[in-house]
């Protein structure tokens, strides 16, 4: 994604958080979608405790390994005209992610098969939870008569 984002392009028309699924969609005025897992979503926390802040590293640094609690969304909010903060199921909810971060760092395969959201600060997050997994991986349901 280029540095260069429309207006449009960072302005939400819809915001949808399924938990079943896991996942935060976001239908953006431009007409693009994108659908962040709850896993990738934590690991973009915007938050000095995530991020670090003064030259120190943040928690996501050391590279942990997410409970689920960690990546269970309890509850989303708007904060004004320019972000949303998720509420964890652990109980973190200092971040505010801004529609610019979230664009950005959309997953989509347009936007470089989701290395973006897979990324944050040169950070390589690990790979969705189990359960992130067989969301994405699951076939339909096929039934076969014979």
């Amino acid at each position: 994604m280029t540095d260069d984002l429309r207006a449009d392009a960072i302005k939400p028309q819809q915001i949808h958080a399924d938990r079943p699924a896991h996942e935060l969609r976001i239908d953006w005025a431009d007409g693009h979608q994108s659908v962040f897992g709850f896993s990738s979503l934590r690991w973009l926390c915007p938050c000095a405790f995530c991020r670090g802040e003064a030259g120190q590293p943040g928690w996501l640094d050391s590279n942990p390994t997410l409970s689920d609690e960690q990546v269970t969304l309890s509850d989303i909010s708007l904060v004004g005209h320019y972000a949303v903060q998720p509420v964890w199921a652990d109980g973190h909810s200092s971040g505010f992610y801004s529609f610019e971060h979230l664009r950005r760092n959309c997953p989509c395969p347009a936007h470089g098969d989701g290395a973006a959201a897979r990324r944050v600060d040169a950070a390589v997050v690990p790979p969705p939870t189990e359960a992130e997994a067989e969301a994405e991986q699951s076939p339909p349901h096929e039934h076969t008569h014979g």
